[in-house]
Parts: structure tokens; sequence; C-alpha cells
């Protein structure tokens, strides 16, 4: 069951689910979404003395990407082909009996920008702001605004509450994440030495999530 309006204002009012700020309720609570903005910080990629990523290489994921910060009124230009991290200005807290899903807003995908690659789900007991994967799939720059309404989040209610939510317990590499993260996928215990199996799988976005 995907939640309403209703359904996501009572539930943030209880405070089991949590956006916070949540400037504009009037603005940002939608029939059966919530908008998110757009946050300050921005990961950009090298595309220079770079052959490869190793996933499994935490010091080349991170020479690879370099931090631009963007204050609110300025612009951060997204060109044609371009891939950045962003992240949400609001942190969410997610319930065990709740799955949220990412989404880009229709006005900007109508310019051809999409905010997620592949990271689009936010797991139940996932804790922190979230990390959008932006793209420019046009022909034209896209100015992107710090404060500006960016995506939305659906929530969808589980037949019942996850036994092994996100968190700490099950060493959930982005619990509790504030900014946009480079990946951390050489955390991932069919990494480590000697591992013979698969291990959990990310399970979010930004982060967010991703996340």
């Amino acid at each position: 069951m995907i939640l309403s309006d209703t359904d996501i204002l009572a539930r943030l009012e209880t405070g089991d689910l949590v956006i916070d700020p949540l400037d504009d309720v009037d603005t940002q609570v939608q029939p059966a979404s919530v908008d998110l903005r757009l946050g300050s910080e921005f990961l950009e990629f090298r595309r220079t003395n770079i052959p490869c990523i190793h996933p499994n290489d935490a010091r080349e994921v991170g020479e690879y990407v370099e931090e631009t910060h963007v204050d609110e009124g300025d612009d951060f230009i997204l060109h044609p082909g371009d891939f950045v991290l962003g992240t949400t200005k609001e942190t969410v807290a997610i319930p065990d009996d709740l799955v949220a899903h990412v989404e880009g807003r229709s006005s900007l995908g109508r310019l051809a920008i999409v905010v997620h690659a592949t990271a689009g789900l936010c797991d139940p007991g996932y804790e922190g702001q979230i990390t959008l994967e932006l793209s420019n799939l046009g022909n034209a720059p896209v100015a992107l605004s710090p404060g500006m309404r960016v995506s939305q989040l659906t929530f969808t209610e589980l037949t019942s509450p996850a036994d092994r939510p996100y968190g700490a317990e099950r060493g959930s590499k982005y619990q509790g994440q504030r900014g946009p993260q480079a990946s951390r996928i050489g955390d991932d215990p069919e990494f480590a030495p000697g591992a013979g199996t698969p291990g959990e799988d990310d399970g979010d976005t930004g982060d967010g999530s991703e996340r």
C-alpha cells in the first residue's frame, strides 16, 4: 500500500517517519509523495589521469571524486553527459514497516535531468540524507540551485515490519550519511580477503539508499 498525503502527515505527526527540515508542508507534501530539496554539496568525477576504477580500492574511488560546495542563491551547472553526486537538504528516518522510493520530479525530467542511476530505494530503518545520482541526458546545460525541490519520496507499507532493518547491526555502509557519499562498494563482504560467496546487497540509495 502506497501512503497518501493523509497517511504521510499522520506518520510525520507521530514521529516514526522523519523528514527534517520540512519547512513548507503545503508545498512539499504532494498527494502521495514528499518533495525533497537539493543540498549544497556535490561530488564531481575527475576525467583525467584516471585509467580505471577498481571498486574494491577505496583509494582509487577517493581520488576519482572532488567535492564542490554551492551556496543557496548560486547555481551548479550540470552539463550534457555529466554525472555528479548530490544530496538532499533533508535528513530522513524510515521506520521498519515502510520502504521509501526516490523519484525524480516531472518538471526536471522534462529538462532531461534524472536524480538516480539505480539506487532508488531507502530501506526500512535507513536514517540520513539521501545521495542523489544526478545526470543530464539532454543537449543543453541546466542550472541546479541548492534549495530547489529536486526529487520526491513515495512510501510503501510492508506487509510486516522488517526483521532485519537497515542500520548498524547489519553493518550498513551509508547509515547516518551526511552530504553526498562516494561508493563504498569495497566494504562489501564479497571483496573481503578469502570471500567466496556474495554478501548482502547495499539495499539503499543514497544513499541514500544511497545511499
